[in-house]
């Protein structure tokens, strides 16, 4: 019951938030929860931060600089600590570098939000049900010249959240959606004091239909999936053969319609609850597609609304001959949408080819953060012949 009360104060606290300031709210808000913990460890980072295993999340197409042929990742996330301990989410992925050209990647992402006792009285014996969500997404990456590469992304998208009654029954919500992302590495590049390397990034992330529970699909019952442009830059400083500082930028906005305000929208002369119900169903009546499209001008008011809509964080990373990292990053988020904010440590330790990352989690906000003071792993291997940059 506990758990039943934490999620039902955390759905009003959105709504609420929803009401006052406008947030946006998606279905399956778990694909954007940062999986691994080298990326958690740069505020949430990975559209342009150097190749990783775990680049399927953020910009498959970095899999085309992958310098391993052969990757494989598991990352484990405790979620709500301070409040439950069997709400977690989980993430494995492989990728496989084929040639100097092309890569092919693929991840299972889980979360599970535990075991829920459901009962109508205390006496009774309790009814255990399990809810889930989960994605199985699939990459595909190519290099378009020496230093550019794209990839295209195809994700299959499982809600098994609705709990079955005498009305109703417990088929899960399901999805698709695509990804289609660049990256840009520079060759490396002699300075007066260090060499250097740029690298940009970018990623449409979750583009597809709305996801809903009802069978009849009616968009007026449906979610918007959290489609995502993420945006971002870096720069290595390489010290000598020995050391190097990497330091990125990234930023984020939802491809999601603003809710917009209630007004007198029946004429009636009084805003009230029927109001709300018109605005509501103009704003679930839109599609996804165009939703897409409104993101970018619909906020009520205007441009300097749309640019609270951006997050954006900073980060940096310290690495020794590839063989330990130290972390640390900056998440921002507009008050009005949402307010998070964040500081982030992290380390990674790498011995043969198995590498351990760990990361931790500062909320600099007045609104709790559900991963604060939450310690986070991954573990990834290398296998295969080493590529060269290019």
């Amino acid at each position: 019951m506990r758990k039943i009360a934490v999620i039902l104060i955390c759905l009003i606290s959105i709504q609420f938030a929803k009401a006052q300031d406008r947030v946006i709210t998606t279905g399956v808000p778990f694909l954007l929860i940062a999986a691994d913990a080298r990326s958690a460890g740069m505020a949430d980072q990975g559209v342009a931060t150097s190749p990783d295993a775990f680049s399927q999340q953020y910009n498959p197409a970095k899999y085309a600089f992958a310098t391993d042929k052969i990757g494989a990742s598991a990352s484990y996330t405790p979620y709500l600590t301070d409040l439950v301990n069997d709400i977690s989410l989980g993430q494995i992925t492989f990728y496989n570098r084929f040639n100097d050209r092309m890569a092919f990647a693929a991840s299972l992402r889980y979360f599970g939000l535990g075991e829920i006792e459901l009962r109508e009285r205390a006496e009774d014996e309790p009814r255990i049900v399990k809810p889930n969500e989960l994605a199985f997404d699939a990459s595909y990456s190519l290099h378009l010249s020496d230093q550019f590469a794209m990839a295209v992304a195809g994700r299959y998208i499982r809600s098994n959240l609705r709990i079955a009654d005498a009305n109703t029954d417990a088929s899960a919500a399901s999805s698709f959606a695509v990804d289609i992302a660049g990256y840009f590495q520079s060759e490396e590049i002699a300075f007066s004091d260090f060499n250097g390397r740029y690298r940009l990034g970018f990623n449409f992330q979750n583009l597809g239909p709305k996801i809903s529970y009802d069978k009849d699909q009616n968009d007026l019952n449906s979610n918007f999936l959290p489609a995502n442009m993420k945006l971002g830059g870096g720069f290595d400083f390489i010290l000598d053969e020995y050391n190097k500082v990497g330091v990125s930028a990234e930023f984020n906005k939802l491809l999601v319609p603003t809710p917009q305000e209630v007004t007198d929208k029946n004429g009636d002369g009084v805003v009230d609850a029927a109001d709300r119900v018109i605005v509501n169903d103009e704003y679930s009546g839109i599609g996804w597609t165009s939703g897409i499209f409104k993101s970018f001008g619909d906020a009520p008011d205007g441009f300097s609304e749309e640019l609270k809509e951006f997050t954006y964080s900073v980060a940096a990373e310290y690495s020794y001959q590839e063989s330990f990292a130290f972390r640390l990053g900056y998440f921002n988020e507009s008050v009005e949408k949402g307010a998070r904010k964040f500081l982030s440590l992290g380390a990674g330790f790498k011995y043969n080819v198995v590498k351990i990352d760990v990361s931790y989690l500062f909320s600099a906000s007045k609104v709790k953060n559900p991963l604060e003071n939450t310690l986070r792993f991954s573990l990834s291997f290398a296998f295969g012949d080493k590529y060269d940059e290019y």
